[in-house]
């Protein structure tokens, strides 16, 4: 089913990005990711967080955090209780403000999507209290800290940012949805300004379960190949400032690009099992054109889900196919998870700043990895890099408990 919308009474709102943040296994920053996903490199190493010895799979896509942080208005106290995930959604959040020239204290909502919040946080915790039943020091702050309500309260601090707070679970869908909510809150003027993020951090037990679902890729993560026998997990954090138009014209912001369209809809057919032929994913597709009033010929891209597993790829490729028509056979397709693993609540909010950057520097970002095509895809597999004349690109973010979205957005000329 199709999530009702609400309009305010005197019509939608135009709503344009004027700041970008990311944190990827690329890099740490948009300059530094830019090349990476515009090349196709990818970031996979084995993993060095935990002991993975007892796994199927010995490998992730990690970033390289720096020991410092930037210069906020947290406190030093604020900032060491801080934990791997917080501290990348700071850094996002805080390029994507400073981009946007958001300084003082901002009347703007906040909107982060998550899985994991600071499960590393929790894991300790558990640690704590099996081998030392009676220790008390930090436990407290680790029990607050490990909720994702208070990792975005204290980006949001940091960031002056001094409206509602809103944390968005909904498995991998939940940057997609973070961002599609944002616009939702500027386009029918229920705010002018909002910071949307999405972020999280690999961990041992999110490893470990992915991996005894037999999930993980034991060679290669390849989205769409037909040899494709897995995903492979990553970590990471985008952020983008969402302003109404006529706010971002009012006081000459740099416009990074337009969200021109959102669409979300529920998948009832199985917990963890997309629906063979994309129901959903249709459906998402298709709202989301509608709002933006472009049809499939109209899309120069689209950012898949593509995770590499069997069963999702094979269903968003009959998405695709059927929601497409005449226009698969031309429609260039790519998922950046070849590059960097999946995300999970941070993967929609990473994947739509990556179209931002598509859309800003005319390019599509390849899949190196995938060198035999799913007969299944009857869309164009993008898998080198190339440059492209792009107006409208759209992206997909599917998860478990069938949750699904799509947003559409446009090119700022």
């Amino acid at each position: 089913m199709l999530f009702p919308r609400a309009q305010s009474e005197s019509g939608p709102r135009r709503v344009v990005v004027t700041g970008c943040g990311m944190v990827t296994p690329l890099g740490l920053g948009v300059a530094a990711n830019t090349e990476g996903f515009r090349t196709g490199q990818t970031a996979f190493r084995p993993v060095t967080l935990f002991d993975v010895s007892r796994q199927r799979v010995h490998t992730a896509a990690e970033v390289s955090l720096p020991p410092a942080l930037p210069n906020t208005a947290l406190s030093s106290r604020q900032t060491r209780r801080l934990d791997r995930a917080g501290r990348m959604l700071l850094w996002a959040a805080h390029e994507a403000t400073q981009q946007a020239k958001w300084t003082g204290k901002r009347p703007a909502a906040c909107v982060v999507g998550t899985t994991g919040g600071g499960m590393s946080l929790g894991e300790t915790y558990l640690r704590t209290a099996l081998h030392e039943p009676l220790a008390c020091r930090q436990q407290p702050t680790r029990t607050i800290g490990y909720q994702a309500c208070r990792q975005a309260a204290v980006v949001a601090q940091a960031c002056d940012v001094r409206g509602p707070v809103n944390v968005l679970a909904n498995a991998c869908a939940s940057g997609a949805n973070a961002i599609g909510h944002a616009w939702e809150l500027v386009r029918t003027g229920r705010n002018d300004c909002v910071l949307a993020a999405g972020y999280d951090a690999i961990s041992q037990l999110i490893f470990a379960g992915f991996d005894s679902l037999q999930a993980l890729s034991p060679t290669q993560c390849r989205p769409f190949d037909m040899h494709r026998d897995g995903l492979a997990l990553g970590e990471g954090a985008a952020a983008l400032t969402l302003e109404a138009l006529e706010t971002a014209l009012a006081r000459g912001a740099t416009i990074l690009a337009e969200i021109v369209g959102y669409g979300a809809a529920t998948d009832l057919h199985h917990l963890t099992q997309p629906h063979p032929q994309g129901d959903a994913a249709v459906a998402t597709m298709t709202e989301a054109c509608r709002i933006a009033g472009i049809e499939p010929d109209d899309i120069d891209y689209v950012n898949a889900h593509g995770t590499g597993t069997p069963l999702n790829d094979s269903a968003e490729a009959a998405a695709l196919t059927r929601w497409a028509g005449a226009r698969a056979a031309t429609l260039p397709v790519s998922s950046t998870k070849a590059g960097i693993g999946h995300l999970l609540g941070a993967a929609g909010a990473v994947e739509t700043a990556v179209c931002v950057l598509a859309l800003r520097g005319q390019w599509l970002p390849p899949m190196l990895a995938t060198r035999t095509p799913d007969p299944a895809c009857g869309f164009r597999l993008v898998t080198q890099p190339e440059s492209a004349r792009v107006e409208h690109v759209m992206t997909n973010s599917f998860g478990f408990g069938g949750a699904n979205a799509t947003l559409v957005l446009r090119r700022w000329a």
